[in-house]
């Protein structure tokens, strides 16, 4: 397959990535989850579904659950998401049982239809939020992706278009704010930074 620059860098972090998560024992229940935290537009995603494709390869399963899907819009960051996806996911999950959240619907503005999480070996949450507090000790570790605001816009508005700008200058003020109060940054085993290098 044809990669891109950072598809190849995050193929390449998650190379690096993957041994580290499976030396760790799991926290979660029987589940070693990881974090891929970071601002929006950096390359979460991206290397999410690598570290995915890399526990397969390596016979692990893994599952990703993308923090898109769970955001109630785009005010979604905080208020009971957290809740949320401790009942509805990692609760089920500690006790060795399948998982079940309602996904959001960004075009209908609503939560519609329920999205199963069966129990893996590996948990990826993805997503802006991921990796806070109320979960770190359910995390085998906590990858943080940064890139600088000019890229991660450019990148936000390629996929959104351009008229969500005053939604995505909303959401990059609200992460500002939640990555100050929660230490995310901080706090990370592994830093990558938007192209998959090893940040410092």
């Amino acid at each position: 397959m044809d990669l891109t620059r950072e598809q190849q860098g995050h193929e390449d972090a998650a190379g690096v990535l993957v041994p580290l998560l499976l030396s760790r024992p799991p926290r979660l229940g029987p589940v070693r989850a990881v974090a891929v935290d970071g601002p929006a537009g950096s390359g979460k995603t991206t290397l999410a579904g690598s570290v995915a494709r890399r526990c397969t390869e390596a016979g692990v399963r893994a599952h990703v659950v993308h923090m898109d899907d769970l955001y109630a819009g785009w005010s979604g960051l905080e208020g009971d998401l957290w809740p949320r996806l401790a009942a509805q996911v990692l609760e089920p999950l500690r006790r060795g049982l399948p998982g079940r959240f309602q996904r959001y619907d960004w075009h209908a503005g609503r939560f519609d239809g329920w999205v199963d999480v069966p129990v893996p070996d590996v948990l990826v949450l993805e997503g802006c939020g991921s990796g806070r507090l109320a979960g770190a000790a359910d995390l085998s570790l906590l990858v943080w992706v940064e890139a600088d605001d000019a890229t991660r816009l450019a990148r936000g508005l390629e996929r959104d278009g351009a008229d969500a700008l005053p939604h995505w200058r909303t959401w990059m003020r609200d992460e500002a704010a939640h990555y100050a109060r929660e230490g995310t940054r901080g706090r990370a085993d592994v830093r990558v930074d938007a192209w998959g290098r090893m940040a410092r």
